[in-house]
C-alpha cells in the first residue's frame, strides 16, 4: 500500500457576485479530479505551466484549501474526513516547504523561536533545552550554525533562509514533505545546494517528497516518478527516465521539445511543438479533453466531447489522451499546419549575398586616390588637370565635359587599394559637383592652356589661373592701344 493516496481530488473556489446576497455564479475549477499514488521513500514531481493547479494540490494534501470532493489517503487514514483538532495533529506528519522563504518566516520571531514553536504545539521535547538540543542537530544537518539560533529571517540570504524553511519541517520529524517550488526563487548556484541537501536528507531520514515545480531539469534530476499537470488534471504520469525518452501526451511533448540541449546539432535538428494560443481560463474548461483547444493532433471525435482517463500504456507509464498510441505510431495526421517542425523541416539561415562588382566604363583610379577618366580614342588625358574641390584628376581632351577632380567617381570607379564605392560616393572629399561646376570646370581648361605643358595649378588655384589670363589679355590689349596712338 502507498504511503499517500490522491483518489478523485477537487478543489472548486466559488466566484460570488453581489453586495447583499453575495450569490455564487460561477467556481474556478483549480483542481479537477487528480488521482496520483506515492511510495514511501520516494520523490514525486508535479510539472506544468502556471496557473494549472500544482501549488493548489499541494495544499489541497495538508488541508490548507479546502477539498471539494474526493480523497486524501495518508498511510491508511483519510484526511479529508477528518475534523480540526485531528487534522492539526496529523499535519506534524505532512509539511511544506513554501515557495517563499522570507514571506513564509515570521520577521518578527527569531530562528530558535521559529523552529520551536512547532514542537511546542505538538509537544515534541520535555522542556526548552531539550528542544534546542533537536534544533542544533537540524541546523547541522541543513548546514546552518548554531549561532544563527539568535539572528532574525532579514539577516541571512535567500539560500540560508530556504534552508531554515527545511529545517522548521524537519524538526516535526515528518513522514511526508511538500516542496512547493523549493529553489524557484535563488540563485543557479544555491539551487543546486538545495536540491542536494534534500536528496542527501532523504537518503539519511527516509524521507518522502512531492516537489511542485516548472524547472523540467530540476524535475528530473530529483524525481522517481513524474506526474504532468494541465489544467486542473494529470495528463501523464511515469517514471522519470521512461516519461523524460518517451513522452506521449501532446502536452508533454510540447514541453519537452521547449527544454533547452547543449548541443547544437541536437538544438537544431531535434522536433519542436509550438502550442497556439493561451491556456484557456480555469472558471471556463474546455469540453472534453482540457488540451485540445491548443492540441496539434486533435480529431473532430472524441476530443472535444469525452475527457479521456488517466489510462495504463505498460511499464507504469500512465497518459489521458484518445490518440496517444495513434500519435506514437504516427497514423493520426497533424491538424493544426507548422505546429509540429520535424528535423527535415529546419532550415539553415539565409545567406545575405555579397554586394555586386561595378561595371567597368573604362574609369581608373590614380594611385593615391585621384581620379582619372580614361582618354577618349585618338587623344591624350592630361596627367595634371585643375580639381575644382580639392583633388587633381586627369581629364579629357574636351574641356566642356571635364569632370572636377574632387567630384563624384561614376559608377564605374575602381579604386585600386581602399575597396568598392557606391555610385556617386567623393573620391576625397566626398563633395558632389553642383549644377555650376561645368561651368568652372571650362574655365579651368581655359586656365590649364594658360600655364606651361604638364605644369598643373595647386589645389584651389584655378579661379586665380582664370583671374591671371584675364590680367594678361587686358595688359595686352592696353599696350596695342599705346602702340596705336
Amino acid at each position: 500500500m502507498s504511503l499517500l493516496e490522491l483518489d478523485g481530488v477537487k478543489v472548486h473556489f466559488p466566484v460570488k457576485k453581489g453586495v447583499l446576497f453575495d450569490r455564487t455564479v460561477g467556481h474556478v475549477y483549480a483542481v479537477d479530479g487528480v488521482s496520483l499514488s506515492v511510495e514511501a521513500g520516494q520523490t514525486y514531481g508535479l510539472v506544468g505551466e502556471s496557473g494549472c493547479g500544482k501549488t493548489t494540490l499541494g495544499r489541497a494534501i495538508l488541508r490548507l484549501v479546502d477539498i471539494t470532493e474526493g480523497d486524501v489517503v495518508l498511510d491508511g487514514t483519510n484526511l479529508a474526513e477528518l475534523p480540526g483538532e485531528e487534522m492539526r495533529g496529523m499535519r506534524r506528519r505532512l509539511q511544506m516547504v513554501f515557495q517563499d522563504p522570507l514571506g513564509s518566516l515570521d520577521p518578527r520571531q527569531n530562528i530558535e523561536s521559529i523552529l520551536s514553536e512547532g514542537m511546542a504545539a505538538h509537544g515534541i521535547g520535555a522542556d526548552r533545552e531539550e528542544r534546542r538540543t533537536r534544533i542544533r542537530e537540524i541546523l547541522a544537518k541543513v548546514g546552518l550554525p548554531t549561532g544563527a539560533l539568535s539572528r532574525y529571517p532579514h539577516e541571512f540570504s535567500g539560500g540560508q533562509r530556504q534552508r531554515i524553511g527545511i529545517a522548521r519541517a524537519l524538526v516535526l520529524e515528518p513522514d511526508v514533505i511538500i516542496c512547493d517550488e523549493p529553489v524557484s526563487a535563488l540563485d543557479v548556484s544555491i539551487q543546486a545546494q538545495v536540491i542536494n541537501l534534500l536528496e542527501e536528507l532523504q537518503e539519511q531520514m527516509g524521507l518522502t517528497y512531492v516537489v511542485i515545480a516548472h524547472d523540467l531539469a530540476v524535475v528530473r534530476h530529483i524525481s522517481d516518478v513524474i506526474g504532468v499537470m494541465y489544467l486542473g488534471g494529470l495528463v501523464e504520469e511515469g517514471p522519470s527516465d521512461t516519461l523524460y525518452a518517451e513522452p506521449l501526451h501532446p502536452y508533454t511533448k510540447a514541453l519537452m521539445s521547449a527544454v533547452p540541449i547543449p548541443d547544437p546539432e541536437v538544438e537544431d535538428t531535434r522536433e519542436r511543438i509550438l502550442l497556439t494560443g493561451d491556456l484557456p481560463s480555469p472558471s471556463k474548461p474546455p469540453t472534453g479533453c482540457r488540451f485540445h483547444t491548443r492540441c496539434p493532433w486533435k480529431q473532430d471525435t472524441l476530443c472535444a466531447t469525452e475527457r479521456p482517463e488517466l489510462k495504463d500504456a505498460g511499464n507504469g507509464h500512465k497518459v489521458a489522451c484518445h490518440y496517444a498510441a495513434e500519435i506514437a505510431a504516427g497514423t493520426v495526421r497533424q491538424t493544426v499546419p507548422g505546429a509540429v517542425r520535424p528535423p527535415e523541416a529546419e532550415t539553415a539561415p539565409a545567406e545575405v549575398p555579397a554586394p555586386a562588382k561595378p561595371a567597368d566604363d573604362g574609369r581608373t583610379a590614380d594611385p593615391g586616390g585621384r581620379a582619372g577618366r580614361a582618354a577618349e580614342p585618338g587623344k591624350t588625358a592630361e596627367p595634371g588637370g585643375t580639381s575644382g574641390t580639392g583633388g587633381t584628376g586627369g581629364e579629357s581632351a574636351e574641356s566642356a565635359e571635364t569632370a572636377q577632380g574632387g567630384g563624384t567617381a561614376g559608377t564605374g570607379t575602381t579604386p585600386e587599394a581602399g575597396g568598392t564605392p557606391e555610385a556617386g560616393d567623393a573620391v576625397q572629399a566626398g563633395e558632389s559637383p553642383d549644377a555650376g561646376d561645368a561651368v568652372q570646370a571650362d574655365e579651368a581648361a581655359d586656365a590649364d592652356e594658360a600655364t606651361d605643358a604638364g605644369e598643373a595649378p595647386k589645389t584651389g588655384e584655378a579661379p586665380k589661373a582664370v583671374e591671371a589670363a584675364e590680367t594678361v589679355e587686358a595688359a595686352e590689349a592696353a599696350e596695342s592701344a599705346v602702340t596705336k596712338d
